[in-house]
């Protein structure tokens, strides 16, 4: 559990790594919201960690850290795309190769802004990946087209994912979760004025149980 260095286009870029006790294990792609790579996503790596997987979290915003909506709205404005494309990127090969990793496919968690970066991953590396979690990001996606399998976790009410494109995605390799009285956030604990916790914890299950099955 600790911060660590990877490469992208020569320049030094920071990441959250977990292990788990074992050493070695399953590994997860951990792509945080347009909060940054704040202490709520380097805990979701420790827990993944505490579940036996190898979860690292690259830090896609270098640093920079947002606790207000506004806040993070001018991060994603002032951010280079294809720089953070470049480290996203970057990051997939690092734990690809990290010797920790066990097996050849990955397993992701994208959240939100993350979760776009998840897809977009898997577009442009087919098979990386063996399966996805999404957390409300990416609703209308057209998830039939990828070889991972998914599990998407969405709100009844939320300002960002339409609840219409979330109800089109239906896919053989997808499992939809609409979860009710949530809205965008309800997963992350930090976000009191969203997190609900009921529909968290089984969320988290959920995920959890999904990955140990579907990452050979």
């Amino acid at each position: 559990m600790k911060m660590t260095t990877f490469s992208v286009d020569g320049h030094t870029r920071q990441g959250y790594l977990a292990l788990p006790k074992s050493g070695t294990g399953k590994g997860i792609l951990v792509l945080h919201a347009w909060w940054g790579l704040n202490d709520f996503f380097k805990a979701t790596c420790d827990r993944l960690a505490a579940q036996g997987f190898v979860a690292f979290a690259p830090d896609l915003f270098q640093g920079k850290i947002a606790t207000t909506v506004r806040e993070a709205e001018e991060l994603e404005e002032q951010r280079d795309f294809s720089f953070t494309k470049a480290t996203a990127d970057a990051a997939l090969h690092f734990l690809q190769d990290h010797p920790a990793v066990r097996g050849n496919q990955l397993g992701a968690l994208g959240f939100s802004f993350g979760a776009a970066f998840a897809l977009l991953l898997d577009e442009l590396h087919p098979g990386s990946f063996a399966g996805i979690v999404l957390f409300y990001g990416g609703s209308g996606a057209d998830l039939s087209v990828s070889k991972a399998k998914f599990m998407a976790h969405y709100s009844t009410t939320d300002e960002y994912e339409s609840i219409e494109e979330v109800r089109k995605m239906k896919a053989p390799n997808a499992e939809i979760f609409i979860y009710p009285d949530t809205g965008h956030w309800f997963f992350e604990q930090d976000r009191p004025d969203a997190y609900k916790a009921d529909a968290a914890a089984l969320a988290w299950k959920r995920s959890v149980e999904f990955l140990r099955k579907s990452i050979p």
